[in-house]
């Protein structure tokens, strides 16, 4: 089971290796962590359920935001080796985060982290936390409790961002559903790019598009946007949001 946080000590000195832009690299810890501010969230392993599906995909989304905070970097530490690292960042398309293997688990057993999982057959991996490091020493760690399984409670983004900035403002979640060839779908998509707004284009295939704007949206046209579960309307509406979200 894991040890007692570090809390107050500095952040164990090693040296990583991995890989980017299909090369070898290295960073030692002062080089992570010194006269920075990082977030970092550390999982039992990449491709597996619970990594995959929710906490890696939040703390890539709200990456900016911790950036907007005045967090340097976010990183994601798992006892994985470089290669599938590597190649798990590419089928997540986690560009905001760095994807650091500890491979031979020295990190993370210097942390007190290091759990034996070979019940799952996995060896030895990481318990799942986060935390805040400033300057090489850490601030705050979020460790999941000792649970069977693999609890997953407190180490998610968001608590880690509001322990950063409690008044943090978290972004929207903005979803535009079109459909091809759509001239008002352009200047919707249009008027969100040149907003900065960062959101999903979901196309309507033709076979299914009359049923699906009928039961999502209450509409028969496109685009129709989604804005934190509520619809927002087509593109005029989509035009109002975004001067009023400029204020």
């Amino acid at each position: 089971m894991p040890q007692p946080t570090r809390e107050g000590k500095p952040v164990p000195q090693v040296k990583f290796r991995y890989r980017a832009d299909n090369e070898w690299k290295e960073i030692t810890s002062d080089e992570l962590f010194k006269g920075r501010t990082v977030a970092v969230f550390s999982l039992p392993g990449a491709f597996t359920p619970t990594c995959s599906s929710t906490h890696l995909p939040r703390f890539n989304e709200l990456a900016p935001t911790f950036r907007e905070n005045g967090v340097d970097q976010v990183v994601c530490i798992a006892v994985n080796d470089p290669f599938v690292m590597e190649e798990w960042a590419k089928s997540q398309e986690s560009d905001n985060i760095f994807m650091l293997p500890d491979g031979n688990g020295v990190f993370t057993e210097q942390m007190g982290m290091l759990v034996d999982k070979s019940d799952l057959n996995f060896g030895k991996r990481s318990w799942r936390y986060s935390m805040l490091v400033r300057d090489g020493i850490v601030e705050k760690m979020f460790v999941e409790p000792e649970e069977p399984g693999d609890p997953f409670k407190v180490s998610d983004a968001d608590t880690l961002l509001h322990y950063v900035n409690k008044d943090a403002r978290e972004p929207d979640q903005v979803a535009l559903l079109t459909r091809e060839g759509c001239a008002f779908c352009a200047k919707a998509k249009k008027l969100l790019d040149e907003a900065g707004v960062t959101y999903a284009d979901v196309p309507l295939p033709h076979s299914i598009r009359t049923r699906a704007l009928g039961a999502i949206a209450k509409a028969t046209t496109v685009p129709q946007m989604f804005v934190n579960g509520e619809l927002v309307g087509g593109s005029d509406a989509v035009e109002r949001w975004v001067k009023q979200r400029r204020g």
